[in-house]
């Protein structure tokens, strides 16, 4: 069955980095996209980033300074935040969906994706 696991979040001054990771379960990371989604306080969950044989994407609050990137031999996706922001305060998760098996390029879409890690904490604050 098809499992997904964050780790990697915590309590980072503004300025700093983390690298979350997402060990995933039940499905090919060659063939199937894996998303980031977050979650900040009193907001929507928002997809910022996507991975696929065919593409990458990065919504446009993220770009330049998130990085994602897997490693298929043991089936672990990554998200590098780099220059933490007060605003990257969320709970990060990530996700696959069945839909298609690569990233579409307007970016994911919530309802799209089908299975959910349980997400990790990441607060940015001095």
């Amino acid at each position: 069955q098809v499992q997904l696991v964050e780790s990697g979040g915590g309590l980072v001054q503004p300025g700093g980095s983390l690298k979350l990771a997402c060990a995933t379960s039940g499905f090919s990371l060659d063939y199937y996209p894996v998303a980031w989604f977050r979650r900040a306080p009193g907001k929507e969950r928002e997809g910022i980033s996507c991975i696929s044989n065919v593409r990458t994407y990065y919504t446009n609050s993220v770009r330049g300074r998130f990085t994602i990137s897997r490693d298929d031999a043991k089936n672990l996706v990554y998200l590098q935040i780099t220059n933490m922001k007060p605003e990257d305060t969320a709970v990060y998760y990530c996700a696959t969906e069945s839909v298609r098996n690569y990233c579409s390029e307007s970016g994911p879409r919530e309802i799209e994706f089908e299975y959910w890690g349980q997400g990790t904490q990441v607060t940015v604050s001095s």
